[in-house]
C-alpha cells in the first residue's frame, strides 16, 4: 500500500528527512514514531504528496506521489492532529460535506451516515451541533469521516491525543475493528502504549532517519534487558554508588530516580528490600524503554 525509497527533504540548511526507506502492507497498521523535531509531520505531508521531496521516490496505493498526488489521496483517509470539523455544520452535515470533496453523491453518502455514525458511536447525536460535542466526540466524529469514501488507507497522526482514558480506550476499539477489517492504517503517536496495542510493525525515527523498525515485542526484547527497577528517595545517590554497577545490567540516572535494567531483578530487590529511604517500582521492560535508549531522554523543542 505504500512504498518509500531514498527520500530526502531539507529546509535550507536543515535536512528534515535523510535516505528514508519504508514498505507498509496491505492489511497492516504500521507505527511512525519520533520525538518531537523528529520529521514526521514533514514525513507525512511529503506522503501525501502536500509537499515535494528533494530526491526519492513514493508509491501510495499503487500511484506515484507527488506526480499524481490528487488521484492517490482519492484513497487516502486523513485524521489530522487537531480536529477540522466545520461548527457551522451538525454532525450529519460534517460527513455529508467531507464526502462530496471525493466526488460521492449526496444519496451515497446518507446511506453511509448511519454506519459511521453506530461505528463512531454518535448515532444519537447525528443532528447536534459540533459545539455541543465533548473532545471525544469530536475525535470519533473526525476517525468516522475519514471513512466516508472507505479509502484504502488511513493516515492517523496523533489520533487520541488530549483525550481523557475512557475516549482513548473507544477510539482504540474501533482502530481494531478496521484492523480487522482488513484496513491499512498508518499511525504516528507519541503513547507508546498506543503503538504497542495497536500495530503490527512500527519505525522509530530520529533527526530525519529511521534509526530502528519492527514488530514492537521483537524491538522489546532485542534492545532492552527484560526487567526494570525504578528506584527513586532518599539515599538513592549512596545505593547508585554501592550497587548499580554490580547488580544492574544497564542503569542510567534521570533527575531523582534511578533506571535499573537487567535480566534477573530479584537480585536488585534483594539489596532494596532492607532499605526502608528507598522506594520502587518492578516493571517488565516496554517499548517506552526502547524509545529512550535510542533516542535520549533531553527534552525536544
Amino acid at each position: 500500500m505504500l512504498t518509500v525509497r531514498g527520500l530526502n527533504k531539507a529546509y535550507g540548511n536543515t535536512q528534515v528527512v535523510r535516505d528514508l526507506d519504508l514498505t507498509v502492507r496491505r492489511g497492516e497498521c504500521f507505527g511512525l514514531l519520533g520525538p518531537n523535531g523528529a520529521g514526521k509531520t514533514t514525513t507525512l505531508r511529503l506522503l501525501l504528496g502536500l509537499i515535494e521531496p528533494d530526491s526519492g521516490a513514493i508509491e501510495l496505493a499503487g500511484i506515484a506521489v507527488p506526480q499524481q498526488a490528487r488521484e492517490a489521496r482519492m484513497k487516502v483517509g486523513v485524521v489530522p492532529q487537531m480536529d477540522n470539523l466545520d461548527p457551522d455544520f451538525s454532525v450529519r452535515e460534517n460527513l455529508v460535506a467531507y464526502g462530496r470533496y471525493f466526488g460521492m453523491t449526496k444519496s451515497a453518502i446518507l446511506a453511509r451516515v448511519p454506519q459511521l455514525l453506530a461505528f463512531a458511536g454518535l448515532s444519537s447525536k447525528a443532528d447536534a451541533s459540533i459545539t455541543h460535542l465533548s473532545g471525544g466526540m469530536k475525535r470519533r466524529l473526525t476517525l468516522a469521516r475519514a471513512l466516508v469514501h472507505d479509502p484504502d488507507i488511513l493516515f492517523l497522526d496523533e489520533p487520541t491525543t488530549g483525550l481523557d482514558p475512557q475516549a482513548r480506550h473507544l477510539i482504540w476499539q474501533g482502530l481494531r475493528r478496521l484492523i480487522a477489517e482488513g484496513k491499512t492504517i498508518v499511525l504516528t503517536t507519541h503513547f507508546m502504549d498506543e503503538a504497542e496495542r495497536l500495530t503490527d510493525r512500527l519505525a522509530i525515527l530520529d533527526h530525519g532517519r529511521i534509526v530502528v523498525e519492527g514488530a514492537p515485542r521483537a524491538l522489546v526484547e532485542s534492545h532492552i534487558e527484560p526487567a526494570v527497577v525504578e528506584i527513586f528517595g532518599e539515599g538513592l545517590a549512596e545505593w547508585t554508588q554501592r550497587h548499580a554497577a554490580t547488580l544492574c545490567q544497564r542503569f542510567e540516572s534521570v533527575g531523582e530516580t534511578l533506571f535499573c535494567y537487567t535480566g534477573n531483578a530479584d537480585t536488585v530487590l534483594g539489596a532494596l528490600k532492607h532499605d526502608t529511604r528507598l522506594r520502587y517500582l518492578h516493571r517488565p521492560s516496554n517499548l517506552e524503554d526502547v524509545f529512550l535508549k535510542l533516542t535520549g531522554r533531553d527534552l525536544r523543542d
